[in-house]
């Protein structure tokens, strides 16, 4: 990987990591997505005209269905992941949906995008992946999983935070294929898959004027927040795409758990020191033969 892709990913990844505090902080439901949504396209409609007239190339109408496709992922990976956190914990869900996601967006981009694989970024990937089950707390669950009590509510937790990757690799895979191979402006697909949402998310939104009104009052602070650090940070990961594959950018945007865990300190709920550490070292580890693969 360049050093100006990973360069990219670790600022993205730092953004990541305080916009998700935002959200985490706002307590929102779909209500909050659909502002958040409506405030990106709003604050970003400027940069996205200036990257229309400065974008020399067509669009296809190829092209022009992969940001469908990906606004469409983008909504069921949001569903879905509040699905899990209804039905299970968010310690059992979080580290599943973000352990699971970059091998598996590894493994799409091998088979799809037909990406070499060397045993070197294997291996990253593994310990980038590994690196974050441990520092969400993922070893419990088997403890949990083992006392009557819980094993149901783990189990469904296991089945929606694995779904959540598939989502979260899904999506990567799609938006990579846009911004590398058919060369959508980054700035552009994120703009207008946030555009595209707002169809989907005003008729639930809107259902309860009031109630969205309530949540605008309470919540408008966390999501301008959003609104501006998460299309910025994904924006910078889809240019990393452009300069680097996309099985070495998608582990390395783990680092956001790294860096969520250093500033949040139990994000994720109470965890063993040790075990965070030796998750710290693995993500690091992964990175860094990433980074020279």
């Amino acid at each position: 990987m360049p050093l100006s892709a990973l360069a990219l990913v670790l600022t993205a990844a730092v953004l990541h990591a305080l916009w998700n505090f935002a959200a985490k902080k706002a307590g929102g439901d779909s209500r909050f997505q659909f502002i958040s949504s409506a405030l990106v396209t709003l604050l970003w409609a400027p940069a996205a005209a200036w990257a229309a007239l400065a974008d020399d190339v067509p669009w296809t109408p190829l092209a022009w269905a992969c940001v469908l496709i990906s606004a469409v992922l983008h909504l069921l990976y949001f569903n879905v992941l509040l699905r899990g956190y209804r039905v299970s914990d968010l310690t059992v869900v979080y580290p599943v949906a973000r352990g699971s996601a970059p091998l598996l967006s590894v493994l799409g981009a091998a088979l799809w995008l037909h990406e070499p694989l060397t045993l070197q970024g294997a291996i990253g990937a593994l310990l980038v992946c590994g690196g974050v089950f441990i520092i969400a707390g993922g070893p419990g669950l088997w403890t949990r999983a083992q006392q009557a009590a819980q094993r149901a509510r783990v189990l469904a937790g296991l089945r929606w935070g694995a779904l959540t990757g598939a989502f979260i690799a899904s999506y990567t895979l799609v938006d990579g294929y846009a911004v590398k191979w058919l060369l959508v402006n980054p700035v552009l697909l994120d703009w207008f898959g946030n555009l595209l949402r707002l169809p989907f998310l005003a008729p639930a939104a809107l259902r309860d004027r009031a109630a969205l009104a309530g949540a605008w009052r309470s919540q408008w602070r966390h999501a301008l927040v959003v609104a501006v650090l998460g299309p910025l940070g994904y924006v910078l990961v889809l240019y990393a795409v452009r300069l680097a594959p996309v099985s070495h950018v998608a582990p390395a945007r783990e680092l956001s758990m790294l860096f969520a865990a250093l500033l949040g300190g139990q994000l994720l709920g109470e965890g063993d020191r040790l075990l965070r550490i030796a998750g710290a070292g693995c993500i690091a580890a992964g990175v860094i033969g990433l980074a020279t693969a």
